[in-house]
């Protein structure tokens, strides 16, 4: 099991509270998570990416174990510890601006 926290505006959205489990199997990938995540909640579709692309959006950041992993392949594994769900998986909403 997955464990997923998402940023309070997609909480709101997906209608959920506090973190999100997702079943993704023992060799998940963001993309996979992400997959699973947009399946069970279809009101996230185009949120995190574009539709029709495996990209994340400009101004969305993933981390998990204390490491940014939005500039990794999509399809690489995650950390051991977020597929054993002792860690989370961090979606995060960054924040732009002057």
């Amino acid at each position: 099991m997955i464990r997923v926290l998402l940023p309070a505006h997609l909480r709101t959205l997906a209608r959920v509270q506090g973190e999100v489990c997702i079943e993704a199997g023992e060799c998940a990938s963001i993309a996979s998570v992400l997959d699973a995540l947009e399946t069970r909640y279809p009101m996230l579709l185009g949120t995190i990416r574009p539709p029709g692309t495996s990209q994340r959006r400009p101004l969305i950041r993933f981390f998990a174990c204390e490491r940014d992993l939005s500039h990794e392949p999509m399809d690489r594994p995650l950390p051991k510890e977020v597929l054993e769900g002792k860690e989370p998986l961090l979606i995060v909403g960054a924040i732009a601006g002057g």
